[in-house]
């Protein structure tokens, strides 16, 4: 005894399509629950589900009126969104090659006078060394930054300054 397999959501979507293509008509959801499964063989639970996805999807347009919903898609908006969307591709296609080209020619430009040389790889080696050499140092200045006089002046500063207005403590008025 074989078991029948569903269909997939796609699969769904694109007989759904079939159907307003081919009828090229209006329906609503009570009409599409019951032609959908004759039809397309597509479930009556998952028309609603199918249908709203596709409308969602913009594929499928959908209108209220009175207390209706009704349901279309034609085959000449399928193919006017396919070709609007096929000239956006194709303007961005054609912008991103003109970049790329500039990217080439820039990167050209700059390899003029660029060519590897033993002194340039010893500079570059330099270069790095130092780099880290520098960036050690900061590190080191930073662990001693809290004994640096400048320092150490500004928190008294900031210290004294709030306690002008009121009482002293005794160690502010032997620091002055």
């Amino acid at each position: 005894m074989s078991k029948k397999k569903g269909l997939s959501a796609e699969e769904k979507r694109a007989r759904m399509m079939e159907i307003f293509f081919e009828t090229k008509d209006v329906f609503q959801l009570k009409d599409m629950e019951k032609i959908a499964p004759k039809e397309k063989g597509i479930t009556a639970m998952s028309v609603k589900e199918v249908l709203q996805s596709l409308v969602d999807d913009g594929m499928v347009d959908c209108e209220r009126i009175g207390t209706s919903n009704y349901y279309w898609a034609f085959p000449s908006k399928a193919l006017h969104a396919r070709k609007r969307k096929l000239e956006v591709l194709e303007s961005q296609l054609s912008e991103g090659n003109q970049k790329h080209a500039n990217l080439q020619k820039s990167i050209e430009k700059a390899k003029i006078g660029r060519h590897e040389t033993e002194e340039r790889t010893l500079l570059a080696k330099e270069l790095s060394s130092l780099r880290d050499q520098r960036e050690q140092l900061k590190a080191e200045v930073e662990k001693y930054k809290e004994c640096d006089p400048q320092v150490v002046e500004e928190i008294r500063y900031s210290v004294i300054v709030p306690l002008t207005s009121g009482v002293c403590p005794q160690w502010v008025r032997s620091s002055k």
